[in-house]
């Protein structure tokens, strides 16, 4: 028992320290976790401008059947946030707010269970399922002040369930019923996208196969001595196709990288989902499309909690500009590519665009 109980404790020493676990103790900040890359997206903004201007989605208006006018308008500015920000908020998507808020609430209780609760569904040594903090895969490559649960939701035979937290009691089934409503969101969302290049609504849909992936992050960042120097989350653009996020209602982070050179808060509206384009759609409609950059910084006195679902393609299906976009004014962009995933995480914990990667 002794030598179970040696290990036990080896074992507990030996892991990484999550963020949380520093920030309830008052622990200094690890060096590791001190943002040093000023060069390419400068230092930490504590408070740059509230982008005001970003579009905000009616998808009660995109998706009108009694106002052929209304969708039209709606689909315009769908177009017209794509390309100018690879980014946006939906309103009147249908999910109901007490679904939205159960969904805060039950992320904040797991989040703030006991740590060997926690560690029940820590992330395995294959993988990225699982609950745990920002691993450390590069020497150079700084750590992100967040705690995550990784959860794939489909496709339905690669749900990992041992990493499903069964506490909360309710937690499996409210997630089930809020992915399934964001998928159908989704699933038109692409369409309309499609419809907004006058491609045929299912073209992007096509690319993504018959087993595309849709993966959910709860994200946890615990509050900072120093958000001056640490991030929550890195500047980075997402590997997926589209992203949905759930913000947390009463506390700001996320940031948006405009133009390459100016960053804006992204505004908390209430109830309203945050949609980004990642690099797997900026390939597929050939730079018609931006996949945004963007980050998260810390907070000294509130703690923040989101819910990110992420969509990709099938990794066995080839993904690159689609046809109708490519002739003699507009050359292909980028190079095809299968399983995006491994180029992606490769680079960006390199500190590198891994779109650039694939430019032509």
């Amino acid at each position: 028992m002794a030598a179970v109980a040696a290990t036990t404790a080896a074992a507990k020493e030996a892991r990484q320290k999550h963020a949380q676990e520093m920030a309830e103790n008052g622990d200094e900040v690890p060096q590791g976790y001190v943002w040093k890359d000023k060069i390419r997206y400068g230092p930490i903004e504590l408070s740059p401008p509230l982008a005001e201007e970003l579009p905000i989605i009616d998808l009660s208006r995109l998706f009108s059947a009694s106002s052929a006018i209304d969708a039209a308008e709606e689909l315009a500015n769908l177009r017209s946030a794509l390309r100018i920000w690879g980014c946006f908020q939906v309103i009147n998507h249908g999910i109901d707010i007490s679904l939205l808020e159960n969904m805060r609430q039950l992320s904040r209780e797991f989040f703030h269970l006991p740590m060997d609760e926690k560690l029940k569904y820590a992330r395995g040594a294959d993988g990225i399922d699982g609950y745990g903090t920002d691993p450390k895969l590069h020497v150079n490559q700084p750590l992100d002040w967040t705690d995550r649960l990784y959860l794939t939701i489909k496709p339905d035979d690669l749900r990992n369930l041992q990493y499903w937290p069964e506490n909360p009691i309710s937690f499996r089934d409210v997630l089930n019923k809020y992915t399934d409503l964001v998928v159908k969101i989704h699933d038109e969302l692409l369409k309309a996208m499609a419809r907004s290049l006058n491609l045929p609504e299912n073209r992007f849909l096509k690319q993504y196969g018959e087993n595309s992936s849709v993966i959910a992050r709860f994200n946890y960042y615990p509050t900072c001595t120093r958000p001056d120097l640490v991030l929550g989350l890195k500047p980075h653009s997402d590997g997926s196709a589209l992203t949905f996020l759930l913000q947390d209602n009463e506390v700001k982070g996320l940031q948006l990288l405009k133009d390459d050179k100016n960053w804006f808060d992204v505004p908390i509206i209430p109830n309203a989902l945050v949609v980004n384009a990642g690099d797997q759609l900026e390939i597929m409609s050939n730079g018609e499309f931006k996949s945004i950059v963007h980050k998260v910084t810390t907070n000294s006195e509130k703690e923040r909690n989101t819910l990110g679902i992420f969509f990709s393609p099938d990794a066995a299906m080839e993904i690159g500009p689609v046809e109708e976009l490519v002739d003699a004014t507009r050359p292909k962009l980028f190079k095809t590519i299968t399983n995006y995933a491994p180029t992606y995480f490769h680079y960006f914990q390199l500190g590198q665009r891994p779109l650039d990667m694939l430019r032509l």
